[in-house]
């Protein structure tokens, strides 16, 4: 087990651990978006098609959903300290080499790669943020993760827009580098990790587990990433990924409430507020990331926008974010209920989902329309 008091930290020492943190899990998310500016920039510099280019997105997803569920297990197997800061290095060498890359397919591999990396970054700096703070000090400490992780979305897309106007495209995996540099020296000299229980041993590692997990995502990302192009199920590729996806779920799911040591903990879903957490921040998740995804497409696409001028549009929504983050973590230390302020938050979501609905209606009826 855990010794939670062992791993808090204080004074310069928790500014130097959160601060790491939040680069690292910034570094994870900004890269996420960040490419969606430079996609035109990428096709015309590698004569890739509108397709080819995409993979370098979606590769990169695909890493990260694959490494993600895994991350609890990979900490205890190697020291959370160990793999974070390797999590960093592999993140900072596939940064390299994607901006060396020499044709669309070493890019995807690469940013497939890169996202392996990414996708420890996100999960493992949350846990060490919340348990570097006090319990009666994680409300605030939840707060400042929070105003990196949403903020990087909606930051990636001005800050590629500016690199890819004023340098060229492999500059925006070349900032990552000496960051990840600064980060890799960083964890290894402050974060600590803690005590787990025994290692599994390698006949007990949940080898079934780990593969009907990378079949699932891998092919559901597919599915959503191509189908449109394939005219989803009317192709025999969409099909034929859709039933992996299927019985890889279906299977991933009963191996792991079955298996002594599972891959991926399913079992702690029984707590209701963990099981209702998880679905509101996969509902979040679609306004979070799919809109910093599709507004620089349509703007540089359809509206001949720069790609500067594409990433500046998500500049207000980032000024309010960093403006309520502290306010609510401030709210939550002083006792408010959680459980209004987050279905306020959703509701006041929705809304604004909504409207942004009606408003694209009448745009992309005329998009149609001049496609035919």
């Amino acid at each position: 087990m855990e010794d939670q008091n062992s791993l808090v930290e204080y004074g310069f020492r928790r500014f130097i651990v959160t601060l790491t943190a939040i680069v690292c899990a910034l570094l994870e998310i900004v890269d996420t978006t960040i490419v969606n500016v430079a996609l035109n920039d990428m096709k015309g510099n590698m004569g890739a098609t509108l397709s080819e280019v995409g993979w370098v997105i979606t590769a990169y997803a695909i890493g990260n959903v694959i490494i993600v569920p895994m991350t609890s297990w990979l900490s205890q197997q190697f020291g959370r300290r160990n793999y974070f800061a390797f999590s960093i290095a592999l993140f900072t060498v596939c940064s390299f080499l994607c901006g060396n890359a020499t044709n669309i397919w070493e890019l995807v591999a690469f940013r497939f790669l890169q996202g392996v990396g990414g996708g420890a970054l996100l999960v493992t700096s949350q846990t060490i943020i919340t348990e570097s703070y006090p319990a009666e000090k994680r409300g605030m400490a939840q707060a400042i993760y929070g105003l990196g992780v949403i903020v990087g979305p909606t930051l990636g897309p001005p800050l590629g827009g500016y690199i890819v106007d004023n340098f060229s495209w492999p500059y925006i995996f070349y900032i990552n580098i000496p960051l990840g540099i600064i980060a890799i020296l960083l964890t290894l000299q402050f974060i600590k990790s803690p005590k787990y229980a025994a290692k599994t041993s390698t006949r007990e590692i949940d080898w079934l587990g780990i593969f009907l997990l990378t079949v699932t995502v891998g092919s559901l990302q597919f599915i959503l990433e191509r189908g449109h192009e394939e005219d989803w199920f009317t192709s025999p590729v969409i099909s034929i990924f859709t039933a992996l996806a299927v019985f890889g779920l279906f299977f991933f799911i009963w191996r792991e409430l079955t298996y002594k040591n599972p891959i991926v903990e399913l079992r702690v879903l029984k707590n209701g507020n963990l099981r209702i957490g998880t679905g509101m921040s996969f509902i979040l998740g679609f306004g979070l990331y799919g809109s910093t995804f599709i507004i620089p497409l349509y703007t540089q696409s359809l509206l001949g926008w720069t790609a500067l001028q594409s990433g500046l549009l998500m500049i207000p929504a980032t000024l309010a974010t960093a403006f309520m983050m502290p306010v609510v973590g401030r709210l939550i230390s002083k006792g408010v209920s959680q459980q209004y302020m987050v279905a306020v938050g959703l509701f006041l979501f929705l809304c604004i989902v909504s409207g942004d609905i009606r408003s694209l209606r009448p745009i992309l009826a005329r998009t149609a329309f001049s496609g035919c």
